[in-house]
């Protein structure tokens, strides 16, 4: 069954790791961050509010709509006075108007249906010329095939059925830039990211990583023997070799501007 984003049991599920330094590069490069004010929308578990503080943002305000997400948040960023935690939704922020200099939505949109409301409302708390940073993973993202570092190219090999669900969550980039611009902002490049997502120093922390199901949402449509079957699967198309394993996921993201 889907996640349950509610359950305390899966507080952790999105807390347990530090962005790596191919996402912090990127967005140095990319948009800069320091001295901003930075909304960090579907902030999960509060790792990438640690990042953006961590990379000189003025502030963090992070915004989540699970109880059970903001309580791993706020043991994840214990300790940094930068970082404020915030119930709220996509929709409705409860942030106040023009308020933030950057609002960051990353791993957010496959969750929604409504692009528009969500972009609407991204734009009412940013400032005129604000930037909106919106990483997300397309159709085509997604089904790459699996090889030592894609290990979720192996999920739809060996589960064809999890194509349909993943895809039908997954927002086109041309779906993603027309909403952007009905919305108010003039999208100022749209690039591919692949960014390291962990990195173990054997199979045996990959095969725990995913029989936790840690930061993979789409792991929730099997049950437990079935992911012991795909993890099973995934060791033996692994080269017996490998070690450390590097693993990696292609993003799509969308750097708009508010007019």
């Amino acid at each position: 069954m889907p996640i349950n984003f509610n359950d305390p049991g899966n507080q952790r599920i999105y807390a347990g790791r530090n962005a790596d330094d191919s996402w912090t590069g990127f967005m140095r490069e990319t948009v800069g961050v320091a001295n901003r004010r930075v909304a960090d929308i579907g902030c999960g578990g509060g790792i990438y509010s640690r990042a953006l503080l961590g990379m000189g943002a003025a502030s963090v305000v992070g915004v989540d709509y699970s109880e059970a997400m903001l309580q791993g948040a706020a043991e994840n960023c214990a300790g940094m006075d930068g970082i404020s935690l915030v119930y709220g939704n996509a929709y409705c922020t409860d942030l106040c108007e023009g308020e933030f200099d950057m609002v960051l939505e990353r791993a957010l949109i496959h969750h929604l249906g409504d692009l528009d409301a969500c972009f609407k409302e991204a734009g009412r708390v940013l400032k005129p010329g604000g930037e909106l940073i919106v990483q997300d993973r397309t159709p085509e993202d997604c089904l790459l095939p699996g090889d030592s570092r894609h290990i979720r190219g192996y999920f739809f090999e060996k589960y064809p059925r999890l194509i349909q669900a993943e895809t039908a969550r997954r927002h086109s980039s041309s779906k993603v830039r027309q909403a952007l611009e009905r919305n108010g902002f003039h999208l100022k490049k749209t690039v591919s990211l692949w960014e390291t997502r962990r990195i173990y120093d054997d199979i045996g922390g990959l095969s725990e990583d995913l029989r936790a199901r840690t930061g993979r949402s789409l792991l929730f449509e099997l049950n437990d023997e079935e992911l012991s079957e795909l993890i099973a699967y995934i060791i033996r198309k692994l080269p017996k070799s490998t070690a450390p394993i590097v693993e990696q996921d292609r993003w799509t993201v969308w750097v708009a501007v508010k007019k």
